[in-house]
Parts: structure tokens; C-alpha cells; sequence
């Protein structure tokens, strides 16, 4: 392996580590206490940045040796879990927001996999994300960790808050 894919790689594995410590420490403990519509909003207004994946369309932003199997598969699967994030928030707390936010954590979830299995399948090197590395070492991480709140959070027996334990201990 490449060294430059073995820093890539430490770079996703700390930023999923520091995550999912923000998740644990700070997100959750909010996110668990509220109704289902009012603990998915702040999840679906991150969602809804996803646009930002078409940046791996843009020449100059990424090399020109960018698999374009890669890239079509990340934009186009990023702009339209963007667009199920949006349209959920639009029809929330309605069971046709829960439904369209269903559609969009398992999309949304599968977008990205999807995007790790065609980097590797293409041959990905780190390299070739040129300005868009942020977004696998960085943004990534993040969503994947807030996709499994979102799971947390729909599974969860409404209408009562996703969890009844006190946010301050006794």
C-alpha cells in the first residue's frame, strides 16, 4: 500500500474516533431527550450539505485522474441524499417526512458505502481527491456516525423522546 493511502486511511480512522466521540459526548445526549421529528431535524440540516459532493465533478477542485466511476457515483449520490434531507425536513413531523427520512438514512447510508467500495474497486489514490480530500477524511466520518443516530433516533417507540433518562446525572 502506498504510503500516501496510509495516511489517507489514519486520517479517516482518527476523524471517525473523534466523531463518534463528539457524537457520544455532546450530540446524543441532546438528540436522545427530544421527539423523533425535533432529534432528526439537526440531522437532516447536515444532511441537506451533501451538494457539496458534486465537488468531485469540478476539474481543478479534484485531479483530472479522478475515476469518473468514483466521482459520477459520490456527486450524484450526495445530491440526491441532499435532496431527501431536504424534503424530509420540509415534511416533518408528518409520517411522509419519517417515511422520506427512512428512504433518506438508508439511501444516504448505502450512497457512502457505495462510494468506499467504488474507490477501492477504481483504484482510488488519495491523491487524485486533490482539494476534495477534506471531504472522505473529514466530512465522511461524520456522516456516517450521524446516519446511525438517525437509525437510533427513527427506531426509537414514539411519541415519547427517543430516551427518558434525565441529560443531568442525580
Amino acid at each position: 500500500m502506498p504510503q500516501q493511502m496510509v495516511w489517507f486511511f489514519t486520517s479517516i480512522a482518527f476523524s471517525l474516533i473523534v466523531w463518534g466521540i463528539v457524537a457520544a459526548r455532546y450530540i446524543w445526549p441532546e438528540l436522545r431527550l427530544r421527539q423523533r421529528a425535533d432529534a432528526l431535524r439537526p440531522v437532516l440540516i447536515l444532511h441537506s450539505f451533501r451538494f457539496i459532493g458534486l465537488a468531485f465533478l469540478v476539474p481543478g477542485v479534484v485531479s483530472p485522474d479522478l475515476p469518473p466511476a468514483f466521482a459520477h457515483a459520490a456527486a450524484y449520490g450526495d445530491i440526491v441524499a441532499a435532496i431527501l434531507a431536504l424534503l424530509s425536513l420540509l415534511l416533518l413531523p408528518s409520517s411522509a417526512g419519517v417515511a422520506i427520512a427512512w428512504i433518506f438514512n438508508l439511501w444516504g447510508s448505502a450512497d457512502i458505502l457505495n462510494a468506499f467500495y467504488q474507490a477501492n474497486h477504481a483504484g482510488l489514490l488519495a491523491g487524485q481527491l486533490g482539494a476534495a480530500f477534506f471531504l472522505p477524511t473529514l466530512v465522511v466520518p461524520l456522516l456516517l456516525i450521524t446516519h446511525g443516530l438517525a437509525f437510533r433516533i427513527l427506531l426509537q417507540h414514539q411519541p415519547e423522546p427517543a430516551m427518558h433518562e434525565s441529560r443531568y446525572p442525580a
